[in-house]
């Protein structure tokens, strides 16, 4: 398996969040993907390759234009604002009593508020770079299986699940694993394309971005959204909408959630994905699920993550992994490696 990497990521490095009412140093940071790509080096997993350039048209093709003119230009209207150089955030958020008549404001941190539904995805100097970046990762994986590679591994960093179409959100600016999904249907050759996101946190901007296709099926394994971020979205009863009803399916999973209550809830979704007969299958990969990681519930132990890799390869569908999170950093490289080995090598 070949797993594309850049080292581009490191230009997106904001120092400071906000979460749980404090400011506190940034957790998405450049070190999660060195780590994940010394631990593919050192388990000899195959070749590290960097990602071809695919320009901005698969961008555009799933995200809004003002949205990406907002995410190349914002932080040298930041700057010019006289504003504090160590990132964007928003100075307010677009709310539901506002939407009718709402647009695109030219103060920047009233523009941040438009783009963004939270306040983890900060805009710093590199953050536009390292994003463009991050998609092609995610392109030149999917081109690899698309040219008739089993599998590929995109390190992309930032992570993308949760971006829509035009507001960032939880660490993601661009929705990667839409992005290389759009790729694959429209020059992949691939006529049904199935995404399994087996993030700790519901992939939300993929959802709404595939709600009402049904050439995409999504299906998602994550926390009950009534306990955890990113909340609002992922509930069990979520199914799509118009042609694309049935074609998105939810397994919201409680706190503490353990191997097997996992397994069983895996085991379901890949029968619904299975049926689908996908000619490319994409997963989103998060290992925040397991049971130290500092932003997750769960208790999956670094073990399960070999036998996930193999219930995966049991779908004998070509293989697109895209990173997502995994904040646990001792043993992120190893959770990492095992489910790609589990998939590779299953026992």
């Amino acid at each position: 398996m070949e797993t594309v990497y850049t080292p581009a990521h490191a230009l997106h490095a904001p120092a400071r969040e906000f979460l749980d009412g404090q400011l506190i140093p940034y957790f998405e940071s450049p070190s999660r993907a060195e780590i994940i790509r010394a631990a593919v080096e050192a388990a000899g997993l195959g070749a590290i390759v960097p990602p071809h350039d695919f320009g901005l048209d698969p961008i555009l093709a799933v995200h809004d234009a003002g949205y990406i003119d907002y995410l190349q230009t914002v932080y040298a209207a930041w700057l010019a604002d006289g504003r504090d150089p160590g990132g964007v955030y928003p100075d307010t958020f677009l709310t539901r009593h506002f939407a009718r008549r709402a647009r695109p404001p030219a103060k920047p941190g009233a523009r941040a508020g438009y783009y963004n539904f939270d306040l983890s995805a900060v805009v710093v100097e590199g953050t536009w770079a390292a994003a463009y970046a991050s998609a092609q990762v995610g392109l030149t994986a999917a081109a690899k299986v698309a040219a008739g590679a089993r599998s590929a591994f995109g390190l992309c960093r930032p992570p993308g699940h949760h971006a829509h179409a035009d507001m960032s959100g939880g660490y993601c600016f661009l929705n990667n694993v839409a992005i290389a999904a759009e790729w694959l249907r429209r020059k992949g050759g691939a006529g049904r394309v199935a995404i399994l996101d087996i993030d700790f946190h519901h992939g939300n901007g993929t959802q709404h971005l595939f709600y009402a296709r049904e050439d995409v099926l999504f299906v998602s394994l994550h926390a009950d959204p009534d306990r955890q971020y990113p909340y609002f979205m992922g509930y069990v009863d979520e199914t799509g909408a118009g042609g694309g009803l049935g074609f998105t399916r939810n397994y919201p999973l409680p706190l503490g959630c353990d191997e097997a209550q996992y397994l069983a809830a895996l085991d379901a979704a890949c029968v619904t994905i299975g049926a689908y007969r996908p000619e490319a299958l994409l997963v989103s990969l998060g290992v925040d699920t397991f049971a130290g990681d500092p932003l997750g519930d769960f208790a999956l132990p670094s073990q399960a993550y070999g036998r996930i890799g193999a219930r995966l390869a049991e779908l004998g569908a070509p293989t697109v992994f895209i990173m997502e999170g995994g904040y646990a950093i001792r043993e992120l490289g190893e959770n990492v490696t095992s489910l790609l080995r589990g998939f590779e090598m299953p026992a």
